[in-house]
């Protein structure tokens, strides 16, 4: 009976409970679309949309009622091109926020040219089209986080994958004299099957007639942990305040080998997959919705991580009722 003394009513399961999932430490994605006339739904994610930015500004006011305060942004722009990008609307986007909502909110800004290129690659591709030039995107990268962080982005997150882009950025950004500015790396990204619902919101499925049709050249394979930690160590080294694992729940071994290994704080993304996999076996009745994303929820605490990016932000006051 010594163990299940210890189990033995809610009052002392809660008085020993190892780790806990605190509203504080969700990031809710946002997803604002250049062009758009009014805001869409995104299959498989719940209360989750593609915003005008009208809509956009409200949608932050509604989650700031309901307690949610830290916030990543995906700006979509209407013009697509293949090099040259322009930061404009999604820098315009940022400037606004903060402006109408000041230090009260927490808003960090993904960082990566899929969603602006013709081609949905993350990256400037070569004449041949079946390879993403490394340093000619990384050059671009810094250049769009240095203007995000110009127009007051609390934090810039890369998520391209390009090798030693979180020491040019960091570079950069200190450079302009944003050296305040959080960098939160995608350290350890994988070429995964779970992001479907996001490259819907953000209009970055790879397309077009180019030889490359996937991202496993850049992103890291699913069977590599060393990978990841290779990754991860450098872009530590490189300067990133924040290092994170994508997806989550298919690599929490991942994740509590890096977080354990690097002393940073760690990031973790519940991927769209991951998410509408749990919205939509609720839809049919096989599974208790708030259970079981809070579930997920403690168990990216238990493997490490410090801070979770879930699409179920705007519903951790309920869920977790607090």
């Amino acid at each position: 009976m010594d163990q299940r003394r210890l189990r033995n009513n809610k009052h002392i399961r809660e008085l020993t409970r190892e780790h806990r999932v605190h509203r504080e430490q969700l990031i809710q994605p946002l997803f604002v679309v250049e062009g758009l006339k009014d805001r869409e739904t995104i299959p498989g994610l719940t209360d989750v949309y593609r915003d005008t930015s009208e809509t956009l500004a409200r949608q932050v006011e509604s989650d700031l009622e309901k307690g949610v305060s830290k916030f990543l942004l995906f700006g979509v722009p209407a013009t697509k091109q293949t090099r040259d990008f322009d930061n404009t609307f999604v820098a315009a986007e940022i400037s606004k926020l903060k402006k109408r909502f000041g230090s009260s909110i927490f808003l960090g800004v993904d960082v990566c040219l899929c969603s602006h290129t013709t081609h949905g690659q993350c990256g400037i591709l070569n004449h041949e089209g079946d390879h993403v030039e490394n340093d000619a995107t990384v050059v671009e990268l810094a250049k769009a986080a240095t203007a995000f962080a110009a127009a007051g982005a609390d934090c810039v997150a890369p998520s391209d994958m390009m090798d030693g882009r979180v020491k040019a950025i960091r570079e950069s950004v200190d450079k302009a004299g944003f050296d305040r500015t959080v960098l939160m790396s995608y350290s350890a990204k994988f070429n995964s099957k779970f992001y479907g619902p996001f490259r819907a919101a953000a209009d970055s499925a790879p397309k077009g007639d180019v030889k490359l049709k996937d991202r496993a050249t850049y992103q890291i394979d699913s069977a590599n942990i060393e990978d990841a930690l290779a990754s991860s160590r450098r872009d530590a080294v490189e300067g990133a305040d924040i290092l994170m694992v994508k997806p989550g729940l298919a690599y929490l071994d991942v994740l509590a080998r890096l977080s354990s290994e690097i002393k940073k704080p760690w990031a973790v993304y519940e991927v769209s997959g991951e998410f509408a996999s749990v919205e939509l076996m609720a839809r049919e009745g096989l599974m208790d919705r708030v259970g079981a994303h809070l579930e997920c929820w403690t168990a990216f605490k238990r493997a490490g991580a410090s801070m979770i990016i879930t699409y179920g932000a705007r519903h951790a006051r309920e869920w977790l009722k607090e």
